[in-house]
């Protein structure tokens, strides 16, 4: 495999990383990163569809740097407008050299001035296939000056610098050190040296010292940028002085076919940098279990665990009461109200029916929100750039629908209110047949009495001992009902209990599910976003 392959191969598995990091990003990096992003991997995916057929070189610079005269120098005839009149580029032009086809390359850097020299130049010394070094598949872009005072020119000659696989930077010896041209564009573009030239113009207006002290000053000052490594060529375009060492820097670069590739290297590169303060610190260490305990517990108290278990054990009693009471009183346990009922807690569970239960009281707000933060800086502790902010939007991202969902959890819980125990229905049969007798004994005191009343022969009467069995049946029932109705109490008030305690921990399950779907599952995924998110860069890194 050629070193060009294997840069192809890197360069296709490190835009599959930026595409995870596109898809990662927006909503947790700050958009003009993505942005971007979006801008490197636009670039990027069309300039490998057009191929490395072409080089595309970009002569770049301030006003007056002369740009326009290399490019005429280069080409061997007056290809570009040059003139005293300041701006004189307003547009980009292209010279392509070669007979292959860069119309796609060109309409793609939407480039209308074109001029190919197919046939070469005419002008003595320019590179040709016969007379120089051959620059077949050079498209070499006259640029707009960078520091026009037309917004449209500067705008223009930034889009290109994005676009264009090599950039010569054209530099006279009266600004050489412009700011407009350093600070703006070079020391940005300092991991750009790979495809970046450094052209020193107007060199024949200098003495020998000058220029030595002139070109030593320029590469001091790109060494501090970052730029050592970058050539740097005096070059007169007006005597023709370094124009071969310029021809011969481009047929190298042309005839290796690296530069579109290499740009695109350090665009990716650039971006990996910019992405870099997104994955610094250590790796997250998850939700706490201290931490889930304290919310769990926090929305527990906010869904109104315990009045709901107080009011499913009340009305158990209450309900208890009316099954196994005596039947003559039991009616008195309906005038009391259901406190499960009260509240429009329903036998069958339904998440579609509110509660009455009062809403989260601010104290009860206070501490969900407490065990929010302090989930979402345990979850994010050591996390850098934007994450920390991430995942505690992630944690309160349903804090306002925190109430109505607490509200659903519990309506959808089973309270076990719908079963009615087996010894319920017992004790009621019980109590219904000693009313049955008491009443019995009660009809026949009745009868006797009316035939006493009325002077009758008194039937005859059985007895028990002393006692006749009317009296017995009456008394003993009522007696029985009574001892019945107290004994059944303490068996209501032990189920009760242990209804009660299901019931909780039905609600805290209920609770806990709740938790993990609104704030443990979103915190956890933006976790999981930021180590895929880091494990991409990584890749994009090459």
């Amino acid at each position: 495999m050629t070193l060009l392959t294997r840069r192809r191969t890197g360069i296709a598995q490190r835009l599959e990383a930026l595409d995870r990091v596109l898809a990662l990003a927006p909503g947790r990096v700050d958009d003009d990163v993505v942005a971007q992003a979006r801008r490197v991997a636009g670039r990027a995916g069309e300039r490998l569809r057009l191929g490395d057929t072409h080089t595309v070189v970009a002569l770049a610079g301030a006003t007056g740097s002369g740009k326009s005269s290399l490019a005429n120098a280069l080409a061997g005839e007056d290809v570009s407008q040059v003139g005293m009149r300041r701006p004189t580029t307003g547009v980009a032009h292209a010279v392509v050299w070669g007979t292959e086809d860069a119309g796609p390359l060109l309409d793609w850097l939407d480039v209308p001035r074109r001029h190919l020299l197919a046939e070469g130049p005419s002008r003595a010394g320019a590179p040709s296939a016969t007379g120089g070094p051959d620059v077949d598949g050079l498209v070499l872009l006259d640029l707009p000056d960078v520091d026009s005072v037309q917004g449209g020119h500067r705008l223009e000659a930034d889009r290109l610098v994005e676009r264009v696989d090599l950039l010569v930077w054209v530099l006279d010896p009266q600004k050489y050190a412009d700011a407009a041209v350093h600070d703006r564009y070079l020391v940005p573009l300092a991991g750009h040296a790979d495809v970046t030239l450094v052209v020193l113009n107007q060199v024949d207006r200098l003495s020998g010292p000058a220029r030595e002290g002139c070109l030593a000053d320029l590469r001091a000052l790109l060494a501090s940028e970052g730029l050592g490594a970058v050539p740097v060529l005096p070059v007169s375009a007006r005597t023709g002085e370094g124009l071969a060492a310029l021809r011969a820097e481009l047929a190298e670069r042309v005839a290796t076919r690296r530069s579109s590739v290499r740009r695109l290297e350090a665009d990716l590169a650039g971006l990996a940098g910019t992405l870099d303060g997104s994955c610094g610190g250590s790796t997250s260490p998850g939700v706490g279990k201290a931490e889930r305990r304290a919310l769990v517990a926090a929305l527990g108290e906010a869904a109104g665990v315990d009045v709901v278990t107080d009011a499913v054990a009340r009305t158990y009693r209450l309900r208890s009461r009316h099954a196994t009471g005596w039947p003559f009183t039991r009616w008195t346990a309906r005038l009391r109200r259901d406190p499960a009922r009260r509240l429009r807690l329903r036998d069958t569970p339904s998440e579609l029916v509110r509660t009455s239960l009062p809403g989260p009281s601010a104290v009860q707000r206070a501490r969900v929100d407490s065990a929010l933060r302090a989930l979402a800086d345990g979850a994010a502790a050591g996390l850098s750039g934007p994450w920390p902010a991430v995942v505690r939007r992630a944690a309160a991202g349903s804090r306002a629908e925190l109430g109505d969902l607490l509200d659903r959890a519990v309506a959808g819980t089973d309270l076990g209110l719908a079963r009615r125990p087996l010894w319920w229905r017992l004790v009621g049969l019980l109590q219904v047949l000693l009313a049955v007798t008491a009443g019995v004994g009660l009809a026949w005191l009745a009868v006797l009495f009316g035939v006493a009343w009325l002077q009758l022969p008194p039937p005859p009467l059985p007895t028990w001992g002393r006692l006749p069995l009317p009296t017995i049946l009456l008394i003993g029932g009522l007696l029985a009902g009574v001892v019945v109705g107290l004994v059944s109490r303490p068996p209501a008030r032990w189920g009760a209990a242990r209804l009660a305690a299901r019931v909780r921990r039905r609600l805290s399950e209920r609770v806990e599910n709740l938790a993990r779907d609104v704030v443990l599952e979103p915190v956890e995924r933006e976790l999981a976003a930021h180590a895929e998110l880091c494990a991409a860069l990584d890749r994009l890194r090459g």
